[in-house]
């Protein structure tokens, strides 16, 4: 009803856990951006699966004709160490297959300890080769994304896309949040009060229209990409798409601009063209 035709779920764990202590999330008002540090908390895969099962009949049949996709976001348990990830994301994949339309591998989340070393290429593999032997098994072909981090260099982006392309993966998703903290307006005091966290929100938004483009240019338009970060108006969700994103995500501008945002979006653009998140 509001005008989304994607939905993400997720960061799905294997097992349930609670993230990381509280206060995790907030806002900086001037610069139109969050700093979170949530850790992955959530229920476990079980869990999605059977709100998946108890949700989706009902939630099908208000959407009518229209297919509203949904992508399952899959992690590892803050406790598994990296060498163990593969079997985390695995079991996430088998379990949340039958009830989701894609899937997006969450390697760059910043707030969970040591979690953005699964970007270097030993790590990726392996868990991008346990997930796809998996869907080689599996009836049904669904899309494999790799979610990307903002911090990381061009040279690691080029290895990271040489093996996408080498491995089948369908799409990259840029950018994860961020954990850098430079040209914000906000209060020097009140940002190292606020410690650790990834950034999003407006801040993001050059940084990702720059990863996209590159990414664009890099594979000749061959990996599609859903492009996120900053988006907060139709102009910016425009720009995204100009730059090569196959897809728009937004996220923070719904706690700036409201749900609203989603319609005035969709009515900026294209009818064929619409807004996920």
């Amino acid at each position: 009803m509001l005008g989304f035709s994607f939905i993400e779920i997720g960061t799905v764990t294997p097992k349930g856990q609670p993230g990381n202590p509280k206060p995790r999330l907030f806002r900086l008002i001037k610069d139109n951006a969050l700093i979170n540090r949530m850790g992955f908390n959530n229920k476990g895969a079980d869990a999605a699966v059977e709100q998946l099962e108890r949700t989706l009949p009902s939630f099908r049949k208000r959407a009518g004709d229209r297919h509203v996709v949904i992508g399952g976001n899959i992690g590892k348990n803050t406790a598994t160490p990296n060498d163990d990830a593969p079997a985390d994301y695995l079991e996430c994949f088998r379990k949340l297959y039958p009830y989701v339309d894609y899937f997006t591998v969450n390697v760059s989340c910043p707030n969970v300890a040591n979690l953005s070393e699964l970007q270097n290429i030993d790590s990726l593999t392996g868990i991008l080769s346990a997930v796809l032997t998996e869907r080689d098994r599996q009836q049904t072909r669904k899309p494999v994304l790799v979610k990307i981090s903002p911090d990381i260099s061009l040279a690691h982006l080029d290895e990271i896309l040489e093996i996408s392309e080498k491995t089948g993966i369908d799409g990259i998703v840029a950018v994860n949040t961020a954990t850098g903290r430079d040209d914000l307006s906000a209060d020097s005091k009140q940002i190292e009060k606020i410690g650790k966290g990834g950034l999003s929100g407006k801040p993001l938004a050059a940084k990702a229209l720059e990863t996209v483009r590159y990414i664009r240019q890099r594979t000749d338009g061959r990996l599609p990409v859903i492009g996120v970060g900053g988006i907060n108006t139709p102009e910016d969700a425009a720009n995204m798409l100009e730059a090569g994103a196959t897809l728009v995500q937004v996220y923070t501008g719904l706690i700036y601009e409201g749900p609203s945002l989603v319609k005035k979006i969709n009515a900026a653009l294209d009818s064929n063209v619409r807004v996920i998140a």
